[in-house]
């Protein structure tokens, strides 16, 4: 009961984090240690499933697909994003300095926690951390072009696709990609009203994002561990300014149902950004906020060391099966 208490809290947490433009799920997972034992359940669900319902029923088969930890851990983020999602709208529009500074603190310290040099690291793991924060800045850039493939339907189904894979992504936001792509402010309406034809859409391309990019990355993590964490790493620091409390929006273009898309940014100090925008910079208590999202971070990444033995597992398991990757 004391792990699915837990599971359904780190659930809660990763749901919050999605519903704020510029924070992933995937690094609320990567720092409370669930993240890969999230991707080896996710990718149990295929063939191999029925091989374990036919040889052991049931209870193999929910045993097959750790059942015990995505019930609660889904609950948990299904219960935030419902939620969360009107406190999330308040915060951005009355306090986004104080939003982003907590956020900003979090995520710079899980950068750190995560991006602690293991046994194997080689001077080389510097490469795909770099590339990783080059990929991190250059999405948000690529997503408005989605609003070219026409049709609103195929629009809803590759941008829940695209959402989820950066769910899987520690710092990339799959909120702030749906911002850019023009589909925030529908998803969030559409889960506040439940729109049934939006989210069935929606979800459709959830579901295939989420098991072919959960494929890949156990691919890269069985194959290349190592340099694929420091990938992950590149693309948490790669986050980073989308968090900064003290920015001015420089150039944006409108969505199909003029929704502001935000291309670019200029980064201030407090100072500057009191001197630009005639708003205060709130400098205490966006401090106190950063301090405090990353001692959370911190107390976290101490206490817990939770998943690791069920991915050395499911790594072994799953390649002792021939894997349905």
């Amino acid at each position: 009961m004391k792990r699915q208490i837990g599971l359904l809290l780190r659930g809660a947490g990763m749901g919050a984090a999605d519903a704020v433009p510029g924070v992933s799920g995937g690094t609320i997972a990567f720092i409370t240690g669930i993240y890969e034992e999230l991707l080896y359940t996710i990718r149990r669900f295929g063939p191999s499933a029925i091989v374990a319902w036919r040889q052991d029923g049931v209870a193999g088969l929910v045993a097959h697909l750790n059942l015990s930890f995505l019930v609660p851990l889904l609950a948990g983020i299904a219960t935030s994003l419902i939620s969360v999602a009107h406190l999330v709208v308040w915060l951005m529009e009355a306090q986004p300095l104080l939003l982003d500074g907590f956020f900003f603190g979090l995520v710079a310290a899980s950068a750190l926690v995560v991006g602690r040099h293991p046994a194997d690291w080689r001077f080389w793991h510097l490469l795909p951390l770099l590339v990783g924060l080059l990929l991190a800045q250059a999405l948000p850039a690529l997503m408005p072009w989605l609003g070219q493939l026409g049709s609103p339907a195929l629009v809803l189904v590759v941008g829940g696709g695209i959402a989820i894979s950066a769910l899987l992504l520690p710092g990339v936001s799959g909120s702030f990609l749906l911002l850019t792509m023009g589909l925030y402010g529908k998803v969030m309406a559409a889960i506040r009203g439940f729109d049934l034809e939006v989210l069935m859409l929606f979800g459709g391309g959830c579901l295939i994002g989420l098991f072919a990019f959960s494929r890949l990355l156990c691919w890269l993590l069985e194959r290349f561990h190592t340099a694929t964490l420091q990938l992950l790493v590149g693309f948490i620091l790669g986050s980073l300014p989308v968090l900064w409390p003290w920015r001015e929006l420089v150039r944006y273009q409108l969505g199909p149902d003029g929704q502001m898309i935000p291309l670019d940014f200029r980064y201030l100090t407090p100072s500057g950004f009191t001197q630009v925008t005639g708003d205060p910079a709130q400098l205490p208590v966006v401090v106190a906020l950063m301090l405090a999202g990353a001692a959370l971070v911190w107390g976290i990444g101490r206490a817990h060391r939770g998943g690791e033995a069920f991915a050395r597992d499911g790594r072994h398991k799953d390649k002792e099966e021939g894997s349905d990757a």
